[in-house]
C-alpha cells in the first residue's frame, strides 16, 4: 500500500485522537465543577426561603411570555400550569404567532377571552399584532394575536406588551412546577451580585400525568427514543449548564424557561428574529453586553427549578428538531465569531465560545470522521488493534462514564425517578446510546452545516401528542 497514504491516514487517526482526549478533559472538568455547584445549590434549596419569598413586598413581579404556534394539543394544559404558579404577583401573556391550526379558538373556549384596547410599548419592532384579549376567568392572562413571525418575533411582541420589569420566557408545550418562579427568581432577591438572568432545568415530560396543569406523577416513557433524551438532557443541564455557570460563562439559557430582566433585553434590541436559536443568540449577546459596559452582573442557572417538556418521540421529529438546534448553535457561533480567544471577554472569550466551537459544534462531526476512519483503517489493516482499543476507550467508555455520571448526580440530589427499575433502565440506556443514537445524532448535526445556506429562520413543527391527563373537574381558583 502507497506509504504516503499510510502516514497520511495514521496522522488524521492520531490528531483526531488527540481531539478525542481534549473533548474528554472538557467534559471531565464540566463534571467536576458541576458536583461542586450541586453541593452548593442542595444547601440552599430550602423550602421555608420560599415561602418567605412567596410572602415579601421586595419579591419582584414578573410577566410571563409564552410565544405560540400551533399548540392547540398542549396550550390548554401548559397554560394551566403557569396560571396557577405560586408567585405573589405576575402576569401570563400568550402571543399567538399566527397559528394556523385552533390555538387561539381554544385559548378562546377554555379560558373566556374578552377582546379588549391594550396599550402596547413598540420597544423593540414585530410583525402587527392584530387583536389583544384578556381573560375573564384568569384576569393576569392576556393573549396577543399577530401576524406570523418567529418564535423571536413572537418573544419580542410579549416584551412589547409586558409590564413588568422582569420576563420570564417559556415555551407552550412546558408545564412548570408549581415553586419554580419562587425558586428561580431566589437568586436576584438573595445575592449579594446584580443577577440579569436565571435559567431553570428542563427535564421531559413524556410519561408524566398531568392534571389540570399540576405534574401528579413523574413516570418513565416506554419508548426508547425519548429515553434516550432524557439521558441527554440530564447531561446538558446537570452537567454543562451547571458547569458554565459556576465559572461565571453561561451562554444559553432554554428558550422553555428562563428569567431575565427586562431593561437589558430591551437595551440589547430584544431576540434576534434572523437566527433559529434565539436563546443562546440571546445570552451571548447579553454576556458581551455586560462585559463590554464593564458591568459585575451575572447570568445563573439554577438546577432545582424545573419546567417539564414534551419530547419528540420519533426519530423524524426528533431529525428536524436536531439539526434546527445545530443550525442555530452555528448562526449564533458565526454571528459572535469576534469573541472567539478574545481577552477582552475573558473567561468567555476564552474558554465558553472555543468549547462550544470546538467541542460543541465542531465534536460531533470530528468524532463521526474519526470513527469511519477507524473502521477503514482496521478494515485494511493500517491501524492497529491497540490504537483502535484507546480510540475506543476515549470515545465509548468515556462516553458512557459522562451519562452514568449525570444519572448519578439526578439520583444523588433531585430524585425525580425514584423507583430503582427506573434507576437501572437509566444506567442501561446509558450504555446502549453510545452504540448508536450518539452515532445518529453526530449524523444529523453534521447534515446542520449543509443547511446553513438555507437561512432558516421559521418556527419548528412538531407532533404534539400532549401528557398524559387525569379527568379532573376544572378548578379555577
Amino acid at each position: 500500500m502507497n506509504t504516503f497514504f499510510v502516514d497520511f491516514f495514521n496522522l488524521v487517526n492520531r490528531t483526531i485522537f488527540s481531539y478525542v482526549i481534549l473533548v474528554d478533559m472538557f467534559y471531565i472538568t464540566l463534571l467536576v465543577l458541576s458536583l461542586v455547584e450541586i453541593r452548593y445549590h442542595m444547601r440552599k434549596s430550602v423550602y421555608k426561603t420560599y415561602k418567605e419569598i412567596n410572602t415579601s413586598q421586595l419579591t419582584v413581579p414578573i410577566s410571563i411570555i409564552v410565544p405560540s404556534y400551533n399548540e392547540e394539543v398542549t396550550i390548554q394544559n401548559s397554560l394551566l400550569s403557569f396560571l396557577l404558579l405560586e408567585y405573589p404577583e405576575y402576569e401570563v401573556i400568550v402571543i399567538n404567532d399566527g397559528s394556523t391550526d385552533g390555538t387561539l379558538e381554544t385559548l378562546i373556549d377554555q379560558f373566556s377571552l374578552h377582546e379588549l384596547n391594550f396599550p402596547i410599548r413598540n420597544q423593540i419592532k414585530t410583525e402587527k399584532v392584530k387583536k389583544v384579549y384578556r381573560s375573564v376567568l384568569y384576569p393576569h392572562l392576556i393573549v396577543i394575536d399577530k401576524d406570523n413571525g418567529g418564535k423571536a418575533d413572537a418573544l419580542n411582541a410579549g416584551i412589547n406588551a409586558s409590564t413588568y420589569p422582569y420576563i420570564c420566557s417559556v415555551d407552550a408545550d412546558s408545564v412548570l412546577e408549581r415553586d419554580a418562579l419562587l425558586k428561580t427568581v431566589q437568586p436576584f432577591i438573595e445575592e449579594e451580585e446584580d443577577i440579569v438572568a436565571c435559567g431553570g432545568i428542563v427535564r421531559i415530560g413524556n410519561g408524566c400525568t398531568i392534571e389540570n396543569g399540576r405534574i401528579l406523577n413523574v413516570g418513565m416513557p416506554k419508548n426508547p427514543i425519548v429515553i434516550h433524551q432524557i439521558i441527554e438532557y440530564l447531561r446538558s443541564f446537570l452537567m454543562g449548564r451547571l458547569g458554565f455557570s459556576g465559572i461565571n460563562s453561561l451562554l444559553i439559557i432554554s428558550g422553555a424557561f428562563g428569567i431575565f430582566r427586562k431593561r437589558e433585553i430591551i437595551d440589547i434590541g430584544g431576540y434576534d428574529t434572523a437566527t433559529v436559536g434565539e436563546d443562546m443568540e440571546i445570552v451571548i449577546r447579553l454576556q458581551k453586553h455586560l462585559y463590554d459596559i464593564k458591568s459585575k452582573a451575572k447570568v445563573v442557572f439554577l438546577p432545582n427549578p424545573i419546567c417539564w417538556t414534551e419530547a419528540p418521540s420519533s426519530l423524524k421529529v426528533l431529525y428536524n428538531q436536531r439539526v434546527r438546534w445545530h443550525l442555530g448553535l452555528l448562526q449564533s457561533l458565526i454571528k459572535h465569531r469576534g469573541l472567539f480567544l478574545n481577552p477582552k471577554y475573558k473567561v468567555m472569550g476564552l474558554i465558553a465560545i472555543p468549547y462550544f466551537f470546538i467541542v460543541e459544534l465542531l465534536g460531533p462531526t470530528i468524532e463521526l470522521i474519526g470513527f469511519v476512519f477507524m473502521l477503514v483503517g482496521l478494515y485494511l489493516d493500517i491501524v492497529n488493534i491497540s490504537f483502535a482499543i484507546l480510540f475506543i476507550f476515549a470515545t465509548f467508555v468515556l462516553g458512557v462514564f459522562l451519562s452514568m455520571s449525570a444519572v448519578l448526580l439526578e439520583e444523588l440530589s433531585f430524585r425525580k425517578y425514584t423507583s430503582i427499575k427506573e434507576f437501572l433502565l437509566l444506567l442501561f440506556y446509558s450504555v446502549v446510546e453510545n452504540f448508536w443514537y450518539r452515532q445518529v445524532n453526530a449524523l444529523w448535526r453534521t447534515i446542520a452545516f449543509l443547511k446553513y445556506p438555507l437561512k432558516q429562520q421559521r418556527w419548528g413543527n412538531m407532533e404534539r401528542k400532549g401528557f398524559s391527563i387525569e379527568k379532573a373537574e376544572d378548578r379555577h381558583g
